[in-house]
């Protein structure tokens, strides 16, 4: 991540008011679920902790606190880092466990398990004799000496955890391992040392030390394949170059980009990684932007462009001034986003969290009853030992603690490769029930740049004085349509009128003073509440929402009194692939609807163009940007052909019976006749979208659209592309099938393990190579899905 967010050895968000903050700390040692539910409990045990989650695949834990009264922010953090300590586990620097990923080569760590290979060998090639009828045997001393190095050095690291978990009163992987061979080779002394003379009794040396070497390999697999996991934050780390051109005092100088601030000017030479976000002042380029928003192909930038940090220059040489650095940054953000989602727990977690906590306990008491039950019928201790160590092993509970962290580091990871941020498992998880998307029409299935189409003035009115006291109302404002009107007067070489007074009526409008009369610039619906009859532009108004226009009416307040004179008539045009994934969704079997502010004849118009049936429920129109989210929970709840109706407040009492209501006194929707509830996604870009974006089952920011849009949103689409929408609802679905595939296999393991293991037809050996597997395996299919394509 960008320097500034790695100076520490945890990262700290400071307390703004210096009593709440948060923690991310890098926690080594941990080997199971068991393992990341200890150190859970015991940040939660220092005072003023108000949240700990621990994630097993990323070896992260993020802390929420409250620092009592007293306590810094670094005081926080030594107390979290000894309580990490306390419970048996080594917190570690972010920085050292990111640049130790970076920089390790494929057989990082893989020494000790060579060395466990090639003591534990010898061990057992008399068990392969045996298969060719060949019976040898090492003697015992030299067993002993080949499994004692394998016991007490090499598994040190199983002893250590183990007795901090025995000492806490839990239980992990490390604790049964450490049990388990330590009776298999504890046997193999006691029968060893009272022998008779001359008698070869059979050892079990070969039972601990192959067990310990098995558990080292699949731990030094799931570590490599941890390292692809994190493959995709890893190359959003690499995006940033370390050096930028400065315009200096004199002239260019190459400077660390962590010395590059705000506001200052430089330089980005052909085919050079764009080091920071910032604004083209000079020159004409193509970005290639594809590592962070997956668009293939090169954007155009020329002066008043936006450039993002990360992305790479064209062939073009272009001066930049810079408009966010660091943390700010749009890199930054992502590789936020994409961490967050890969440290958080998916709900489904919850329960495997459940599980772990007793999974221990019950292991060791099953463990007990079946050394008791062999025993007990006669089968004589050593073969008791042999069969309870055997249970012991097999039931490590590595493989259910990586079920699904893997896959939603995976799945999260691949998303942001083709441009889909997904900002926590939760939206992940819940993405793939969603069965029906509500689009916003502005921005989201259209391009969102209206441009006004006609303007028609009542008698007597002067067009050009009119539309330039309209473009001097609409001049402060951002809003498309706004933006549109000045447009066409500047088209016009019209100046705008000077404006005071002007405030914006939600969902209503504009209106202002120019030249001491009243403008007021708005929606029909605005003028029939205010009591203003269109008269002559009526027949034309109804005209031009049957072509499918967007039509704002403009009212002047004169000595005379106040009057509608003239029409504004805006057109947009479909975003190119909009109709394509609107069919991609109905054919995924996903109910599309489009909510829109829009007169219902301009929303019906744009509604057939884009593919969508307005008689079958799937355009809301007339929707003010207050009730989008009531809309949202009418579709939640099955009920959408009462959107609209409610009237809170005098003003849309009469407003009510102009309307129609959303589906145009329609028969009901395909919902309301499934009957509810539905899940339901929202895909939005504005500032009036985020209470809906918020109130719906997954909410999907546009990347193109605001900021406080992508903060509502649990997805961010970072290309504003309508067809990111099915991709990521797809790799949502395949990451909840990994994840319930990695699920059924962590417990088969253990389910089919642990009886045959208590009945005997299982040695410590063979559920060894089993435990090892059974974490291979759920990190192999989690892998699988990096080969996902759009």
């Amino acid at each position: 991540m960008v320097q500034d967010m790695n100076t520490s050895a945890a990262s700290v968000v400071p307390p703004s008011s210096g009593t709440a903050g948060s923690l991310d700390l890098g926690i080594a040692g941990m080997t199971c679920a068991s393992c990341s539910g200890r150190v859970e409990r015991a940040l939660r045990k220092v005072p003023g902790v108000q949240d700990a989650t621990v994630n097993l695949a990323t070896e992260r834990a993020h802390v929420a606190y409250a620092a009592p009264a007293g306590e810094s922010a670094a005081q926080m953090e030594a107390l979290l880092r000894r309580a990490v300590r306390n419970a048996g586990y080594e917190p570690r620097s972010l920085q050292e466990q990111e640049a130790g990923a970076e920089q390790a080569s494929p057989w990082a760590g893989f020494l000790p398990v060579a060395i466990g290979l090639a003591l534990s060998a010898p061990l057992v090639l008399p068990m392969l004799g045996d298969l060719f009828g060949r019976h040898w045997m090492l003697p015992a001393w030299l067993q002993f000496v080949l499994a004692t190095p394998v016991q007490f050095i090499l598994g040190a690291r199983f002893y250590r955890a183990g007795w901090h978990a025995a000492r806490a009163l839990a239980g992990n992987m490390d604790l049964l391992v450490a049990i388990g061979t330590s009776a298999g080779y504890g046997l193999s002394v006691w029968l060893w040392l009272t022998a008779q003379p001359g008698h070869a009794p059979h050892l079990y040396f070969e039972a601990s030390a192959v067990v310990i070497t098995l558990v080292l390999l699949g731990k030094w697999l799931e570590a490599r394949a941890k390292r692809q996991t994190t493959a995709a934050i890893r190359a959003l780390h690499a995006l940033r170059p370390d050096v930028a051109h400065l315009i200096g005092r004199d002239g260019e100088v190459d400077v660390p980009v962590a010395e590059v601030m705000a506001g200052d000017r430089i330089v980005v030479r052909p085919g050079e990684r764009i080091p920071v976000d910032g604004t083209v002042l000079e020159g004409h380029t193509q970005v290639d932007e594809s590592m962070l928003t997956g668009e293939p192909l090169p954007v155009a930038r020329e002066p008043g462009g936006a450039l993002t940090g990360g992305s790479i220059n064209g062939d073009g040489r272009v001066v930049v001034q810079v408009t966010a650095v660091g943390s700010e940054t749009v890199l930054a953000r992502i590789i936020r986003l994409v961490e967050d989602a890969q440290s958080a727990k998916a709900p489904i977690q919850r329960l495997v969290d459940r599980v772990s906590a007793v999974f221990v306990p019950v292991v060791l008491l099953i463990a007990l009853c079946t050394l008791l039950g062999w025993w007990w019928a006669g089968a004589g201790m050593e073969a008791a030992l042999i069969h309870a160590v055997a249970v012991l092993v097999i039931a490590c509970p590595c493989a259910l603690g990586l079920a699904t962290p893997a896959a939603i580091m995976a799945g999260t990871g691949v998303a942001a490769r083709h441009g889909i941020l997904i900002k926590d498992a939760e939206a992940l998880e819940r993405a793939h029930r969603v069965d029906t998307v509500a689009f916003d029409k502005t921005g989201t299935l259209t391009v969102g740049r209206p441009r006004l189409a006609g303007f028609e003035v009542a008698p007597g009115q002067d067009e050009a004085a009119v539309l330039a006291a309209v473009a001097g109302v609409q001049s402060g404002s951002e809003h498309p349509l706004a933006r549109a009107v000045v447009q066409a007067a500047q088209e016009r070489a019209l100046e705008s009128a000077a404006a005071q007074d002007v405030r914006a009526v939600p969902g209503r409008g504009t209106e202002g003073r120019v030249q001491g009369h009243t403008w007021r610039v708005g929606s029909l619906r605005w003028m029939d509440e205010l009591g203003l009859p269109l008269g002559a532009l009526e027949a034309r108004a109804q005209a031009l929402q049957a072509e499918g226009a967007t039509v704002s009416a403009v009212a002047v307040h004169t000595e005379a009194g106040e009057a509608v004179c003239a029409l504004l008539a805006f057109g947009d045009e479909p975003k190119p692939g909009a109709q394509a994934a609107l069919q991609a969704l109905r054919q995924r079997g996903i109910r599309t609807v489009m909510i829109s502010g829009d007169n219902r004849g301009a929303a019906e118009a744009m509604a057939r163009r884009l593919g969508l049936d307005p008689a079958a429920g799937e355009v809301l129109a007339e929707v003010l940007p207050g009730d989008k989210a009531a809309a949202i929970a009418a579709l939640r709840s099955g009920d959408d052909t009462a959107i609209g109706q409610r009237a809170p407040d005098d003003e849309r009492r009469r407003a009510a019976p102009r309307r129609e209501g959303p589906l145009g006194g329609q028969r009901p929707s395909a919902a309301a006749e499934r009957g509810g509830p539905h899940t339901v996604a929202m895909v939005g870009d504005g500032v009036n979208d985020a209470p809906a974006l918020a109130a719906a089952d997954v909410g999907m920011a546009m990347g193109n659209g605001t900021d406080v849009a992508m903060h509502a949103a649990g997805v961010t689409l970072m290309r504003g592309d309508p067809q990111l929408v099915a991709a990521a609802l797809e790799i949502s679905h395949r990451t909840v099938l990994k994840i319930r595939q990695n699920l059924f296999w962590a417990f088969a393991y253990n389910v089919a393990g642990i009886p045959l293991a208590a009945l005997g037809y299982l040695s410590p050996v063979v559920a060894g190579a089993a435990m090892a597997l059974s974490s291979v395996s759920v990190m192999a299919n989690a892998l699988l899905l990096k080969r996902w394509r759009m």
